[in-house]
Parts: C-alpha cells; sequence; structure tokens
C-alpha cells in the first residue's frame, strides 16, 4: 500500500466513527463473559477445581496468545491488496460466525459429567472461540491504525473503538445476570451482525497497486525501539489490570458478600471508562499521550489500594473505588493503542505492518490474562481458598491478590513509563 491517506478527515465525523467502531461492542461484549464471568461459571456452578481450570485457561490463552503474531501477518496480506475491504469483511464475517457458535458451547456444557469432562469441553470450546475472536479483533484493530493521523486524530478513532467496546462491557455486565446466558449469546450473534454492517460501511485506507504490499516479517516490530519499550510498559500494566479481572467475582461474592451488587459495580467500573474516554481524549491535545496515560496509572493506583481492606457490607467505599479505578481504565484503552500507531509510523511501518505489530499486541494482552489466570488461581487455592469459603486466612490471600499485587505491578509499569519520559519525550515510545 502507499503511506495510507485515510477517508478519516481530521474531526472525525461521528458517523464514520461509529460504523468502525461498532464491532468494538460486540468484541467487548464476548470478552467480559470469557475473561470474567468463564471461570467463576465453571469453579461455583460446575465444581471444577480452581487449580485445574487455571491450568487449562493458561494452556488455552497461551495457544490462542501464540496464534496472534502469525494472525497479524496474515492481516497484512489480506489488508495489502486493492480489494483489501471486502476481503477483510468477508474473513471477518466467517470469525464472527467462529465466536457466537463458540461461545454458546462454552456456556452450554451438558450436565451430569464429571470435572475432566468439563476440562476437556471447556477448552475445546475455549480454542475455537479464541482463535474466530483474534482473527477478526487483529482485522479490526489493524483496519483502525491503517487510518493514521496525528496523535489527537489516533486517540479520537481508538476512542470510538473502545468507548462502543465498553458500551459492549455494560451491557455484557449485567445480561447474563439478568436474562441467563442463553439469551446473552443471542445478543451476542445479534451485536456480530451489526458490528459487521458498520464495517462493511467504514472509512478505510487508501489501498496501493495489486501486490505492492508483501507480508511483513513477523518479527519486524521488534526492530524499533520505541515498540520494545512501549510493549514492556503495556505488558506490566496490563498484568495487573488481568489479575483483578480474573478474580473480581471471587472477591464481590465472597470477600465483600455482595453478590447482589455485582452488575452495580460492574456497570459503574464500566460507566466511568466510557465516560472518562471524551476527557483523556481532550487531554492528549494539552500533553500528549505518553503523559496522559502515566497520569491514568497514577489514578489507578491512589484509587484502587484501599480496596484489600475492604470486607463484608464495605459496598459504598467499594463503588468509589470502581469509579477511581474505572476513570484510570479509559485511559488504558485510549492509549496504549494510539501510541502503538505512532510507533509504526515513526519507524516507516505504516501501511505494510500494521497487522504484525497488532498480532504481536493481542499476544501481549492475552498473555497477561494467561499469567493472571494461570498463577492467581492455583495460588489462591494452595492458600486454602476456593468459592464459597469464608476462612480468614484464604480471604486475606483473596484481598493480597486482588487488591495489592495489582497496585504493585501498576506502579511497576508507571516507573518504566516515566523513565522513558525523562530520558527523551514521548520520542522515547516512537
Amino acid at each position: 500500500m502507499s503511506a495510507h491517506a485515510a477517508t478519516l478527515p481530521p474531526a472525525t465525523p461521528w458517523r464514520q466513527g461509529l460504523r468502525y467502531g461498532m464491532l468494538g461492542f460486540p468484541l467487548a461484549f464476548v470478552a467480559l463473559p470469557l475473561y470474567v464471568v468463564l471461570p467463576n461459571h465453571y469453579a461455583a456452578v460446575h465444581g471444577v477445581p480452581l487449580a485445574w481450570l487455571g491450568a487449562v485457561l493458561l494452556a488455552a490463552r497461551a495457544l490462542d496468545a501464540v496464534a496472534d503474531p502469525w494472525i497479524g501477518r496474515w492481516a497484512d496480506a489480506l489488508l495489502g491488496c486493492a480489494s483489501a475491504p471486502q476481503r477483510a469483511w468477508q474473513v471477518s464475517a466467517v470469525a464472527a460466525i467462529g465466536v457466537a457458535v463458540g461461545f454458546h458451547g462454552l456456556f452450554s456444557p451438558p450436565s451430569g459429567h464429571g470435572p475432566g469432562w468439563l476440562l476437556a469441553w471447556c477448552g475445546g470450546w475455549l480454542l475455537l472461540t479464541y482463535f474466530a475472536y483474534s482473527v477478526l479483533s487483529v482485522i479490526h484493530q489493524a483496519w483502525g491504525a491503517q487510518l493514521g493521523g496525528d496523535a489527537t486524530q489516533r486517540a479520537r478513532i481508538v476512542a470510538w473503538r473502545e468507548g462502543l467496546a465498553l458500551a459492549g462491557v455494560l451491557v455484557a455486565s449485567a445480561l447474563p445476570s439478568l436474562a441467563g446466558l442463553q439469551w446473552t449469546a443471542l445478543a451476542l450473534a445479534a451485536a456480530l451482525v451489526a458490528g459487521l454492517a458498520g464495517l462493511a460501511r467504514a472509512p478505510r485506507a487508501e489501498p496501493g497497486p495489486v501486490g505492492s504490499a508483501e507480508p511483513a516479517p513477523w518479527l519486524l516490530p521488534f526492530r524499533s525501539p520505541g515498540f520494545r519499550r512501549l510493549l514492556g510498559v503495556y505488558l506490566i500494566n496490563g498484568i495487573a489490570g488481568a489479575v483483578p479481572a480474573t478474580l473480581v467475582l471471587f472477591f464481590i461474592r465472597d470477600r465483600l458478600q455482595s453478590q447482589a451488587f455485582e452488575p452495580v459495580f460492574l456497570i459503574v467500573y464500566f460507566a466511568a471508562a466510557g465516560l472518562s474516554i471524551p476527557v483523556w481524549v481532550r487531554l492528549v491535545a494539552r500533553i500528549g499521550l505518553a503523559r496522559a496515560w502515566a497520569i491514568g496509572m497514577a489514578i489507578a493506583i491512589a484509587s484502587f489500594t484501599g480496596t484489600a481492606w475492604l470486607g463484608p457490607g464495605d459496598v459504598l467505599a467499594y463503588a468509589a473505588i470502581c469509579v477511581g479505578s474505572g476513570i484510570a481504565l479509559g485511559a488504558d484503552l485510549a492509549l496504549p493503542s494510539a501510541l502503538l500507531v505512532g510507533v509504526i509510523q515513526q519507524a516507516g511501518h505504516a501501511g505494510r505492518a500494521e497487522g504484525a505489530y497488532v498480532g504481536w499486541w493481542n499476544f501481549a494482552t492475552k498473555l497477561n490474562l494467561a499469567v493472571a489466570a494461570g498463577l492467581a488461581l492455583p495460588l489462591l487455592q494452595a492458600f486454602g481458598y476456593a468459592p464459597g469459603r469464608q476462612d480468614p486466612a484464604a480471604l486475606d490471600a483473596l484481598g493480597f491478590a486482588y487488591g495489592l499485587l495489582p497496585c504493585a505491578l501498576k506502579f511497576m509499569a508507571l516507573a518504566c513509563l516515566l523513565r522513558c519520559l525523562r530520558r527523551s519525550g514521548e520520542g522515547a515510545l516512537q
């Protein structure tokens, strides 16, 4: 492709942003049950031991993460021809079918089987769902990355995608408890159809001559020092977010003993994130992407530190924490991906390697989730915690893992980001 002059003008019309971002709704809609509801569903509802479940989740997520760089390289070939929009849309449609079918299978295991059979069922459907989800999300993100632009426009493009993703998370946080998982699966299928319809009319980068873009080498992104630095910060920060995401339902139900407020907490958290995204985009225009992200990390640490000391009935205090950490989540969603597009542009790889970069980026995201599930769940079982138990020592371990460990990791990520900024400003990440 050429330098990819996007059809998006500097001030993104809301219709164009909506058409591109719509697919973010179902992608986030499916992600919340997969990463938050699924562990609790198989452990608490079906009685699968935490250590075994953690091992299956770690293996499935690790395999899925390894596939992402290869999917990214394939996406570059797919998007690198004159018929790119049509081909990309067709592949996305097939992947969407896989997501819908896999999601239904995951949350509909036949009754009357033991833990081993349930783990095999879970693992098999996870592999299908994860692979289809990866294809769909990598194409969607690479499509947006090719639109390019300055820091503010990149933040706007990501904000449309992530803002609609948060809307999907909000619906997914309430729908399973209000309508059940079967209706949730039907809602997901409908949202995927709507997202694909939007993508068919979404803004796109201008393609170059047929055959002008060969797939980038799959290790090409690591030749960029900016990408290596940004990925390191993103990895540490991502693990800090993945640990509480894995443990949140256990914490609400057993530490706070406030299961009735579970949908309220999730809605408050994700609503705060969604409402904060326009504020973060405005802040980017004033101080830049990296500095705005650093402020978001600091807010996350300040708001989440007290979580480990909460106990039964501390509903208002936890709701306030959800607001503060949700505002920080808005920065985590909108700003790192916009920084990534700047890295691609600075490295001279715009228009031919967005998929390779996005593939490794998604690899890091899923590696975070795999590490969180594969380590946190078995460690909690080793300390005597199991869903529904009220042993004080086990609940203390849950509070430490959910509240303090993420803050320590977030502080490490903030220190790394500030070090980059002190060295050479935001250019250190580009």
